[in-house]
């Protein structure tokens, strides 16, 4: 085989994450308005929920200028691409979960950040090699036969 192996993932927005965000922000927003009552508690619910449509905004929708929309994984490390056009090479901790619905990937370098990648941001062949390296940390030349739709 020629050539090192790479991985580029172009992620899609996840609505179910989203969905998700807003909602436990929702509910984090009721039981502060329960506890708090007033005006304090009426603004604390806000902000609460604010700040999680902020989050399902940026993280799970991509929509943001700091989300990241690309993740290449190549034999000289991961560079991320911005929403906003910006590349830039990152240390990934070695330090991940994974699951089958989702994985996190803890940047460390140039910012602190954790990447939530949840199974529908990508189609299943790539989810699972992203899985596949998030465990072992290389990627495999693997024939297209040994990756089932």
């Amino acid at each position: 085989m020629s050539g090192s192996p790479s991985l580029r993932l172009d992620l899609r927005p996840s609505r179910t994450l989203a969905a998700l965000i807003v909602a436990a922000h929702g509910a984090a927003a009721a039981g502060a308005a329960a506890v708090l009552p007033g005006p304090a508690g009426g603004l604390l619910a806000a902000a609460l929920l604010g700040l999680g449509l902020a989050a399902a905004w940026g993280r799970a929708l991509l929509r943001s200028r700091s989300s990241v929309r690309v993740i290449e994984i190549g034999p000289s490390g991961v560079v991320l691409e911005l929403a906003g056009g910006e590349r830039f090479p990152a240390q990934v901790d070695a330090r991940r979960y994974v699951s089958r619905l989702m994985v996190t990937l803890p940047v460390r370098r140039p910012s602190r950040r954790t990447l939530l990648v949840t199974r529908d941001m990508l189609d299943g062949a790539l989810f699972r090699r992203l899985r596949l390296w998030a465990i072992w940390g290389k990627l495999r030349s693997v024939a297209g036969k040994q990756l089932p739709a």
